[in-house]
């Protein structure tokens, strides 16, 4: 089945763009729009009526440049509010959502650390999960201050160091042997973690499983795009300098208010 229409997907800002890349790289034929709500960014801090909201806006930005499936690439407005989207609209919604599973089944010293936002760690759908591995120490950390660093262009900056330092610094002592990066925000942050912890811990991130989701509904239910070159468009409602250099002024980049 043939369908030309592009996916969508929104974040809280640029952090979406490391589920972006995964879809791109397994999906390269495919057209794709991308939001990044920076505006209101982090959605963390926010409660689950203005995420809901928020996703909302953003769904309706997307459902009018015409596209087939949203990808929700924001592991906060995936937790709170990803239900009441598909309750809203018929258009397939894919989420995000932390990668305890892998990490749990696979930990050898059953501890493991996520580094998320509050909006994800309190919230409901989160809790349902970790409620599924009581074996599993779970060492819950809230990334205070990260997702703004982030959206400001401060990826290397000695904040940014001294921050995941403190952080991560008792996730070493309790012996992890997993971090789940819970925000999609955190993968541009992978370079400095692995400066900080050991080589035995594995970083997991939830970029790949939702590109391979993607993939199994574009070829299930919507239908993919004809071979040929794809178009990738990306839309900001802040200044664009910081959306551009992470995508290395390869896309087209729209500042527009929404």
């Amino acid at each position: 089945m043939i369908n030309n229409q592009p996916i969508g997907l929104f974040d809280s800002g640029i952090g979406g763009t490391s589920i972006w890349s995964a879809i791109h790289e397994l999906l390269p034929n495919e057209d794709t729009i991308y939001l990044a709500d920076s505006k209101n960014a982090p959605y963390g801090k926010k409660t689950k009526e203005e995420i809901i909201a928020l996703s909302i806006k953003n769904t309706e930005f997307l459902l009018e440049k015409n596209v087939k499936l949203i990808v929700v690439a924001c592991n906060t407005a995936t937790t709170n509010a990803i239900k009441e989207l598909r309750d809203l609209y018929k258009v397939p919604f894919i989420g995000i959502e932390p990668a305890i599973k892998p990490a749990a089944i696979h930990s050898k010293t059953q501890t493991i650390g996520i580094l998320a936002t509050k909006g994800t760690l309190s919230s409901e759908l989160f809790n349902k999960t970790v409620e599924k591995y009581q074996d599993t120490h779970i060492i819950e950390q809230i990334g205070y201050g990260l997702v703004e660093l982030i959206e400001n262009g401060e990826l290397n900056s000695p904040e940014m160091e001294k921050l995941l330092h403190s952080y991560l610094q008792p996730m070493i002592e309790a012996n992890i042997d997993y971090l789940v990066l819970g925000c999609s925000h955190y993968p541009y942050l992978i370079p400095l973690i692995k400066k900080i912890i050991p080589n035995h811990i594995q970083i997991i991130d939830s970029g790949e499983a939702v590109a391979r989701q993607t993939q199994k509904i574009i070829e299930e239910k919507v239908g993919k795009h004809d071979v040929g070159k794809s178009n990738a468009i990306f839309y900001t409602n802040t200044n664009p300098k910081v959306l551009t250099e992470i995508l290395k002024n390869k896309f087209k980049v729209i500042k527009q208010d929404f």
